[in-house]
């Protein structure tokens, strides 16, 4: 495998396991957990994903082709009248992931070169990708933390549970750690 096919099978790795802790969040979520806001300021669930899904299909349209910063993207808009059901925001976050992995598939050695604009600012498809890497990682987190806060006791964890390393490093490398 080459430099590309790795880094592209890495990255397409590393974005599913994202939306798959997203997906395992939501679903132990009600309606009316993704409203709730710790104050006036702060964003709900149904919020940030809104934000996510609009800047998603913003940067992976046309992705090789045209600048990340679409001119019918409203960004501001995207911080405003959040998704009224789970149902609802689950299917915008489908759309947008799905248009992030259609993008991904798109890139292959012919065009790996391709400077990407983002806001007019010229990125390398690694720099591109990374950057909506790093930026999709830091919204799932507050997802999950903000879901982790809402469920307390009733939350299932979506790694190692606290306290529970030694039985995990146990089962994975077969002894104790010491």
């Amino acid at each position: 495998m080459n430099f590309q096919e790795n880094y592209l099978s890495n990255i397409k790795f590393e974005f599913h396991r994202y939306k798959t802790m997203g997906d395992n969040t939501f679903a132990q979520l009600t309606d009316d957990d993704i409203q709730r806001t710790y104050s006036e300021t702060d964003n709900s669930i149904a919020i940030i994903v809104k934000h996510m899904v609009g800047n998603m299909l913003s940067r992976w349209t046309n992705f090789l082709t045209e600048d990340g910063e679409k001119p019918w993207r409203d960004r501001e808009m995207e911080f405003e009248a959040p998704y009224a059901t789970k149902n609802e925001m689950i299917v915008a976050w489908e759309k947008g992931w799905n248009c992030l992995f259609d993008a991904l598939e798109s890139i292959n050695p012919s065009n790996f070169d391709t400077k990407i604009k983002i806001r007019d600012e010229e990125h390398t498809v690694i720099e591109a990708v990374n950057r909506q890497l790093a930026h999709y990682a830091s919204h799932v987190g507050q997802l999950v933390f903000i879901g982790k806060m809402l469920k307390g006791t009733r939350w299932k964890s979506l790694s190692i549970p606290k306290g529970d390393s030694d039985a995990f490093n146990q089962k994975m490398f077969g002894k104790d750690k010491n």
